[in-house]
């Protein structure tokens, strides 16, 4: 796996999640998507189910706030950034398999409106970090 595996218009959590916030970047005015790696996904194996916060419910970086299960295990979900929930993938929720198949792309998870940010890598730091080679 190389770093280009990640793309480095978002930003990456040791946990496995990205947003859309390009690193380095303000906190931006509207809502940003939030979705987990191909690393985590690799690790996961097959999703089977994904148990989203609901519009409206405001999250903390870093604190759970929902969960993805493979056929190998439950894995919670650890929000880059606080802020309130604003949309949620339901094709995501309908279909896990769009995670597994599109982290990065359909297979996001859901919009956060930003008002602070957690501790956040670029997509070198975060293949740095997860044995990729830059």
């Amino acid at each position: 796996m190389s770093s280009a595996a990640f793309p480095d218009d978002r930003s990456y959590t040791d946990d496995h999640e990205w947003v859309l916030i390009e690193p380095g970047a303000e906190l931006p005015d509207e809502p940003v998507r939030v979705g987990i790696t191909s690393v985590a996904v690799n690790s996961l194996g097959e999703l089977v189910f994904v148990d989203l916060p609901e519009v409206g419910t405001t999250i903390v970086a870093g604190e759970s706030c929902g969960e993805v299960e493979s056929t190998k295990t439950v894995s919670e979900l650890y929000p880059p950034v606080s802020g309130r929930v604003t949309l949620i993938n339901t094709a995501a929720v309908d279909d896990p398999g769009l995670v597994t198949s599109d982290p990065y792309g359909e297979g996001w998870l859901f919009a956060v409106q930003p008002s602070a940010a957690g501790e956040l890598l670029t997509a070198a730091e975060y293949a740095e970090k997860n044995g990729a080679n830059a």
